[in-house]
């Protein structure tokens, strides 16, 4: 039952990690050039440069989180740090409800406006797929206060499986995270716009913040049922 509670936690981490918005915010400002035109090869270069970036950011994440793991811990958390990520899980989905968006009908999120100013920036004027890369690398890494928790408590998790799984686990997460940025490729490509997307975003603002936060008190519960409960009995 471990293990499968282990898989459970690591698929919903990744699910959780999707419904952030600041990689596809970035992503978005890199199709600007289509809102006149069509998009051009070198956008779509761009454009899968910055999401290979955001891919290997948390991919970095994970390993990092699981060298922490794995030298402080021994390679498993405690009951102890098990009930503090319940807690933590708790806080971030309140912090979504609250402070996750910014008020208004816009999209605008949390960031301190300097670094919404910086990344907007880079991104209108990224022209080179090192630039691109970079940025994908910084808006991931930007999310980290609110994402570091579902990656590190994944990175728990793999390390439980074999080699072999790892890699999968890795892997099915990097895939399932990011799934929103390749489907928003996808969709531009089929010949939506960059429009049709940020309205989208707009009028279901609502419905993803509550969706976000609610999914982080599950995954509180079901870290709470099935680890640290499942453990003591």
């Amino acid at each position: 039952m471990s293990i499968y509670a282990s898989f459970g936690i690591i698929f919903f981490a990744a699910l959780i990690h999707a419904f952030f918005q600041l990689d596809l915010g970035g992503l978005l400002l890199l199709y600007h050039a289509s809102l006149k035109s069509h998009v051009t090869k070198k956008t779509r270069v761009l454009v899968s440069n910055f999401i290979l970036g955001a891919a290997f950011m948390l991919f970095l994440g994970l390993l990092a989180s699981a060298f922490l793991v794995q030298t402080l811990f021994k390679g498993s958390l405690p009951f102890e740090v098990l009930s503090l990520i319940v807690g933590i899980l708790v806080v971030i989905a309140i912090l979504i409800w609250a402070i996750y968006y910014r008020s208004g009908r816009s999209t605008e999120l949390w960031l301190p406006r300097a670094v919404s100013r910086y990344i907007n920036s880079r991104a209108r004027s990224t022209s080179s797929r090192i630039e691109a890369f970079s940025l994908g690398m910084l808006t991931s890494f930007s999310e980290f206060p609110f994402s570091f928790i579902l990656v590190f408590l994944s990175a728990n998790s793999l390390l439980e499986f074999s080699p072999v799984f790892q890699l999968i686990s890795i892997f099915g997460y990097l895939f399932i995270a990011l799934l929103p940025l390749l489907i928003c490729r996808l969709f531009i490509k089929k010949g939506k716009t960059v429009v049709d997307i940020q309205k989208w975003r707009q009028k279901n603002k609502p419905f993803l913040r509550f969706l976000s936060g609610c999914s982080f008190l599950v995954l509180a519960v079901f870290l709470f049922v099935f680890k640290i409960l499942g453990g003591l009995l």
